[in-house]
């Protein structure tokens, strides 16, 4: 096992925290002089805040770790294509290096529908890797959705189950 993948392992726990509290399987660890600073993982419909994401949750902890906002040769390990608003907050934390395991084709800003990592107008640019046991992150997700459809599919006729 290479030290990518024993990482990006660590993160894919984190993921399965998340999808078994019925929220998508995300998960990311950060890393800092190859010891874990920080885990995070998808909390949006637990903490009701759209703002708990993996890599969110993450940089909040390694922040109080480090004890600055910038986390300069830190290394994040994301199971998922960071969005917009990790992907900026990864730029504003000056993460030097991302590594992902499976691209995200809807939402990803590290190369799929944009590149927020490599724009020449920001003030820093992240190195990224992506496909890092790639396969089994993509299946977590693929996995988790096949459920949610399932579990649709079953739902009775009339009844809602959103609450106010």
């Amino acid at each position: 096992m290479t030290i990518d993948e024993k990482y990006m392992r660590a993160a894919i726990r984190q993921a399965e925290k998340a999808g078994a509290m019925g929220e998508v399987p995300i998960g990311c660890v950060i890393v800092y002089e190859d010891k874990i600073i920080a885990r995070g993982y998808n909390r949006r419909t637990i903490d009701k805040n759209v703002l708990s994401h993996a890599e969110i949750n993450a940089i909040r902890k390694a922040c109080r770790k480090v004890g600055d906002w910038r986390l300069e040769g830190c290394t994040m390990y994301v199971t998922l294509e960071p969005c917009p608003m990790c992907a900026g907050a990864i730029v504003q934390a000056r993460i030097p290096k991302v590594i992902m395991g499976c691209m995200n084709a809807k939402a990803g800003c590290a190369g799929s529908v944009l590149d927020l990592f490599h724009q020449d107008g920001l003030n820093h640019q992240v190195e990224t890797e992506s496909g890092v046991l790639g396969d089994e992150c993509s299946r977590l997700m693929k996995d988790f959705f096949k459920a949610l459809r399932e579990k649709s599919k079953k739902k009775p006729e009339g009844i809602s189950f959103i609450t106010p």
